[in-house]
């Protein structure tokens, strides 16, 4: 049996993230043919990088975890030093080496780990380009590296690191063909081998849209938004948008419901609703029983909670400047976008006004994640790919 290892800078069931979420569906899957590894760190929290696990491996549902200890936590000074290096305009390694260092996770021993046990190893798989286990881990195993970048259009994208790094892999996968449009027109890599798929979306077999609503005490209409409650999601620009809709609709009942970690203030509001990190049936059964769910946020490779509305037949809201989510609403006519607040409100009063219409978006929310996002589908790819190698 063939031996791979998935490379995130974090990896757990209660891990709160987009890309580490990915990583643990596919490696899960992967175990079915493949021995699988994950090297990953032992912080919890991406704004801190804190050592939070303990065992130094265990196993999670058939995936052997080795975790490292992060070296130190995220640099006091790098907000500053991050703003410093952006507004300068200037673009060098040297410095890009210091700003991934005072990123994080600084994580020297997962570094050594690879580099020592390559030869134990049919294949790296590194998944997400911007942190430092795989700016520093990919260049030791570049002959038989895997790499799954989730890029998307913002500033790090342009640093001088990457134009060496993306040229390195041997194969590419790709989450969208918009991702992939960008790292081949950014990079010289269109001649590496690549493969486009997404993730496949779990759902539970009948969310219980009635006992979500019961338990968390939310009787009228509601939108939802999935994922990190942070300021780099543009969360703070969904509540201004909100909250604007709220005074100039105010007999209109709707209410935001917000599932995940806080990691920026909300609003005192009575019609925003925060319920925290979330077990996955409430998720789920919480997702299943809203209008529409929304995402404000302008940099995404793909969004699982996107797939996951619309494979419940929930139609989706999004900012058109993300051209992965626009390209979600425009390929399956089960979502719209908007590009400021009054496109915003418009589509709240459409959905609200076009019964017709609205049904025709959940039917065809459905059908686009059916006909795209089936895991038989991209499994079959993914082990084509790893056996290429």
């Amino acid at each position: 049996m063939k031996k791979i290892a998935l490379v995130n800078q974090r990896y757990g069931v209660e891990v709160n993230g987009g890309s580490e979420y990915y990583t643990r569906l596919i490696a899960e899957r992967l175990t079915a043919e493949f021995q699988v590894d994950v090297i990953t760190t032992k912080a919890l929290d991406y704004t801190t990088w804190e050592n939070h696990y303990t065992a130094d491996e265990e196993d999670i549902n058939g995936v052997h975890v080795r975790r490292f200890p992060v070296a130190a936590c995220r640099a006091d000074d790098f907000n500053k030093f991050n703003g410093a290096y952006l507004s300068s305009g200037s673009r060098n390694e040297e410095t890009e080496k210091l700003w991934f260092e005072k990123q994080g996770p600084l994580c020297p021993a997962a570094i050594e780990y690879i580099k020592e046990n390559k030869d134990n190893y049919d294949a790296f798989i590194f998944v997400t380009y911007l942190y430092y286990l795989t700016v520093m881990g990919m260049p030791e195993v570049a002959e038989k590296a895997i790499f799954i970048p989730t890029a998307h259009e913002e500033p790090f994208i342009h640093f001088r690191t990457f134009e060496r790094l993306f040229t390195l892999p041997k194969a590419y996968i790709f989450l969208t063909d918009e991702e992939k449009a960008l790292v081949q027109g950014l990079f010289d890599c269109a001649d590496i081998p690549c493969e486009v798929m997404g993730t496949g979306v779990d759902i539970p077999e009948e969310p219980d849209e009635t006992a979500f609503r019961e338990k968390f005490g939310i009787n009228d209409d509601y939108i939802i938004y999935v994922g990190r409650i942070d300021e780099g999601k543009d969360c703070p620009m969904l509540f201004r948008y909100f909250t604007e809709y709220k005074k100039r609709r105010p007999e209109n009942p709707l209410k935001l419901v917000l599932m995940g970690k806080q990691v920026c203030d909300i609003p005192d509001h009575k019609d925003i609703i925060s319920l925290g990190f979330v077990s996955e049936e409430d998720k789920f059964s919480g997702i299943s029983g809203a209008k529409c769910l929304v995402l404000p946020s302008k940099f995404e490779s793909l969004s699982i909670s996107v797939l996951e509305a619309m494979s419940l037949s929930v139609p989706v809201i999004v900012n058109g400047v993300c051209e992965v989510l626009k390209g979600h609403c425009v390929k399956s006519n089960g979502g719209l976008y908007y590009m400021n607040y009054f496109e915003f409100e418009g589509i709240l009063d459409y959905i609200f006004s076009h019964d017709k219409e609205y049904a025709l978006m959940r039917k065809n929310a459905q059908d686009y994640i059916e006909k795209n996002y089936r895991w038989d589908v991209i499994m079959r790819k993914f082990r084509e790919v790893i056996n290429r190698i």
